[in-house]
């Protein structure tokens, strides 16, 4: 093992020590991780081909990067969740270098030859079916990157790739800067009606704190954190504070400094630039060959073909909240303007249903989530998860060191065997200097069978906080989240794989979302609900006139929801296949010509998405041109759920089966066979449209 505790962000502790990952310490740590991974590299680059061996060639090549790969991770992750002007300032500066150098080890000549070498030798032959699917993906990766392509062309690849690098990460930072710079403060309370208590005074609280009123004269602090601005634009009878709230978000991305637009533009064109470098026709045909859809045409005629079936519910949603909106005012229909739409959904969703959402919060502490979500799985998929006491900032003996105070940090187990298996950061709350969203990542993947080498993962969301001494009460949707992040997570911790590459959530992208999304079905089904839905003051379930509304409720304006997702998928792979698009006009202009049979016609158009899109633009690759993953996983998830459903949701053989073909096999198999092994055949479409309500 090689000795890295001069260099804390390359330690190779399993509990890491986050308050030694300072900016002073990262520029000779990511040198230091460099220079360690050429060492190893060296060896590989001076075999000859009589000498390769699997060990010396492709696991080689696995482990030669393994202390960078751990430092920039968690380089990374800090700037993520409590990034500040220092620590940002040193990832930029290191960050074209680490580029270079990845792109460097990808086109390298001499690594590359030997492991042709190998991998055209009678040895690969006798190596195990996971053994060679490493050597056949590692090579495909190569050829992907370029490493065939003469050095002229090899040079400019690795001149794309930083510049990618360098463009995205500026992206992330606009929409940081931008979203974490706008602040609405109201000094009369009589503007919020209609807004949930539990959003006032998180409100209030957030001005006290921010040194905004006081107790005697309270003001109101509002953000574009979603927890703040979603209850403003669902339930604000003050028509000026949510178009106030509306036009605060249309400057993510796009205000002054922090302005994407042109940046887009460049990302767009190299990406474009590579992919015919690569012998590519477009960004998509590159990115997809290897994922279950294949190519960019595959991907937007699935995308077409759901468009289809939705499209008719779609239209008649957009004409029934019309309708009702004229009706509600008594004047004739109108183009409703876009901080009307979430308002008046939720006045005509109680109009209809007699459903309040925010009636559900109570029933759903984040802790009960928590605890209820691990009994559910616990009882599915064989597993026990134990929360360890954490500290932040400091040492303490026999506790965890964690990021920040909210963090908080869980052991997970085997039930059969006893065996830990790995463990887990959670942190739920928004704060500044936190990236938006919701995401599961992997600090470091185990080996199976090794006591001392396991799977260490987090979850992470930016959920409805703690106000005052009331807990933090989640909505419906945040409660979905957690289950979604929670099935990523699993994905990773209950790898078990013997090629730490091929383990986890190493799967294509169109896949890797099953396992995430087939999770959200238990916050819809009374049997596990009961299990962690309960009141934070009296203990008691979800009455049952509640959970018949809610579930009565599901499916209202789901066409709307759909095509939502379906206008960014189509988006992303339009103007991916073909940049040429954006040429000569404005975002706006692109937008409104691909989607214009995907969106609503509002009074007044919005600034275009794509300057806030992290999903596309916040990394080199990212989620751009596989958007549409979101929902073909879903079709995935809708499918193999009929399966638990079938069998009981709380089965815990078909839990174990879709643990043993699906969580645990990783990519050590294509996914479509993993697929096949836990369902018995291939993915229909019909049941999402089923429970969309759509068919």
């Amino acid at each position: 093992m090689t000795n890295t505790s001069q260099y804390p962000f390359l330690e190779d502790d399993f509990h890491i020590r986050w308050s030694t990952l300072t900016a002073e310490n990262v520029e000779k740590d990511i040198n230091r991780g460099i220079e360690l991974a050429q060492e190893k590299l060296d060896a590989i680059r001076n075999l000859s081909a009589d000498e390769v061996t699997f060990e010396n060639t492709f696991l080689a090549l696995e482990t030669a990067s393994e202390e960078l790969g751990r430092g920039w991770g968690r380089l990374n992750h800090m700037d993520s969740v409590c990034s500040d002007d220092d620590l940002r300032a040193e990832l930029n500066k290191m960050l074209p270098k680490v580029v270079e150098f990845s792109s460097s080890v990808s086109l390298d000549p001499k690594i590359w030859s030997a492991l042709k070498a190998f991998r055209d030798s009678p040895s690969m032959q006798e190596l195990n079916a996971v053994q060679q699917r490493f050597v056949t993906e590692t090579c495909i990766e190569y050829v992907s990157s370029g490493a065939d392509l003469p050095d002229d062309q090899k040079t400019r690849v690795a001149e794309i790739d930083a510049e990618l690098s360098a463009l995205t990460q500026t992206f992330s930072e606009n929409v940081v800067y931008s979203t974490d710079a706008w602040e609405l403060i109201i000094d009369d309370a009589s503007s919020l009606k209609g807004l949930p208590e539990i959003a006032v005074e998180g409100a209030r609280l957030d001005a006290l704190e921010k040194g905004h009123g006081t107790e005697d004269e309270p003001k109101y602090r509002f953000t574009l954190q979603m927890p703040s601005m979603m209850p403003v634009m669902k339930f604000a009878e003050d028509d000026a504070l949510r178009k106030k709230i509306w036009e605060g978000g249309n400057t993510i991305g796009n205000s002054g400094e922090w302005d994407n637009t042109e940046i887009i533009r460049k990302v767009l064109s190299l990406r474009h630039e590579k992919a015919g470098i690569l012998g590519k026709n477009n960004f998509p045909e590159m990115i997809l060959e290897h994922r279950m859809a294949k190519s960019g045409e595959a991907a937007l005629e699935f995308t077409e073909k759901l468009h289809v079936k939705v499209e008719e519910e779609f239209l008649k949603d957009n004409a029934d909240l019309k309708a009702f909106v004229a009706n509600q005012e008594g004047t004739e229909e109108r183009l409703l303007e876009p901080w009307e739409i979430a308002y008046w959904a939720e006045k005509r969703r109680l109009k209809e249903y007699d459903f309040d959402g925010e009636l559900l919060r109570p029933y759903f502490s984040v802790e009960s989530v928590m605890s209820g979500m691990f009994d559910i799985m616990s009882r599915i998929f064989g597993i026990r998860m134990e929360e360890r006491d954490a500290v932040f900032g400091k040492d303490k003996e026999g506790a965890v060191q964690v990021w920040h105070e909210e963090c908080k940090f869980y052991d997970v187990f085997d039930l059969d065997s006893g065996d830990k298996l790995g463990s887990f950061y959670a942190d739920w709350h928004p704060r500044e200097g936190k990236r938006g969203g919701a995401w599961m990542n992997s600090l470091s993947t185990g080996m199976p069978g090794v006591e001392d080498d396991q799977n260490l993962g987090l979850i992470i969301g930016n959920m409805t906080k703690p106000v005052g001494d009331t807990p933090a009460l989640l909505n419906h949707g945040e409660v979905e989240t957690i289950f979604h992040e929670f099935g990523h997570l699993l994905h990773h911790i209950l790898g078990d794989v013997e090629i730490k590459s091929l383990s986890g959530t190493s799967v294509p992208w169109d896949f890797v979302e099953l396992p995430s999304q087939i999770l959200e079905n238990y916050c819809w089904d009374r049997e596990s609900l009961d299990l962690f839905a309960k009141h934070h003051e009296t203990g008691e379930s979800i009455p049952d006139e509640l959970f018949d509304k809610m579930t009565a409720a599901k499916n209202y304006m789901s066409a709307t929801h759909y095509m939502r997702q379906l206008s960014m998928g189509k988006l992303d792979l339009e103007i991916h296949i073909d940049p040429s698009i954006c040429d000569g006009k404005t975002l706006e202009e692109v937008e409104k010509e691909v989607l214009a049979k995907y969106k609503t016609k509002l009074a007044t158009d919005s600034p275009s998405v794509l300057r806030r899109f992290n999903h596309l633009f916040s990394g080199a690759v990212a989620y751009a041109s596989g958007y549409y993953s979101y929902l073909w996983s879903e079709v995935l998830d809708a499918d193999a759920f009929t399966r638990f459903k079938k069998e009981g949701i709380l089965n815990p053989e078909t839990g174990h089966a879709f643990r043993k073909e699906v969580l645990a096999v990783g990519n050590s198999r294509p996914a479509d066979e993993s697929y096949r092994a836990f369902m018995g055949r291939d993915p229909e479409l019909s049941p999402l449209l089923e429970r969309a309500g759509l068919e």
